[in-house]
């Protein structure tokens, strides 16, 4: 993309940053870009990423400490906002922790959630293990007040602490199972378990 505007350096930066934004682990400082491009003035590299932000290519910056972000193209935004979903925190396979309702989302692929409302929890603890879900694993959940025998849920116990188990309902008791030979079922009566949803994805990631 061009604009009509920018001079030759502005455009070669403009497009240095469509082209390798991304691969920054988060949103560049001016002092990173410095590096990055080989320039020695950061107020010379300022002075050209105010220009951009004029023409309406990166966003305004309201502080060094937010980085450089480009602007969304046309449709763009959109997608990203689809493929968004709420993070709320944190999640355990073992003993019953918090899950931590907050505002940041995180980005999951179509085929790891449903059509229904979904969200995402970071998982914490090894009592899943034997089913491959793992301690740091972001498992999909599809919102969901009831659930078949069997299947993986977020179980709210005691109106407090969250836990991932494969639940068993059976008549006067509902029975947590864990997914690890060396920890025992957790037993708690009906009233004691609220199920806020079932387990539809997972994701993982190795750096």
């Amino acid at each position: 993309m061009s604009a009509p505007n920018l001079t030759r350096r502005q455009q070669e930066i403009y497009e240095y940053l469509v082209d390798n934004l991304e691969s920054f682990p988060h949103p560049p400082t001016l002092d990173e870009l410095c590096e990055a491009l080989g320039l020695s003035s950061r107020g010379s590299l300022h002075k050209q990423l105010q220009a951009l932000i004029k023409e309406g290519l990166l966003q305004p910056m309201n502080n060094q400490r937010r980085g450089v972000r480009l602007v969304p193209q046309a449709g763009e935004d959109a997608v990203a906002d689809e493929n968004n979903l709420p993070l709320y925190g944190r999640i355990a396979a073992g003993q019953p922790i918090e899950a931590i309702a907050g505002h940041e989302t995180i980005s999951v692929p179509p085929p790891l959630r449903t059509t229904q409302p979904c969200y995402v929890l970071e998982v914490k603890g090894d009592s899943m293990i034997e089913e491959g879900i793992l301690d740091g694993d972001w498992v999909v959940i599809e919102k969901r007040d009831s659930a078949r025998n069997g299947e993986i849920v977020v179980a709210l116990v005691d109106g407090e602490e969250a836990t991932l188990k494969r639940i068993e309902q059976q008549k006067g008791k509902v029975v947590l199972h864990p997914a690890n030979a060396s920890m025992e079922p957790m037993v708690y009566l009906p009233e004691q378990v609220q199920i806020q949803g079932v387990l539809v994805g997972q994701m993982r990631s190795y750096h």
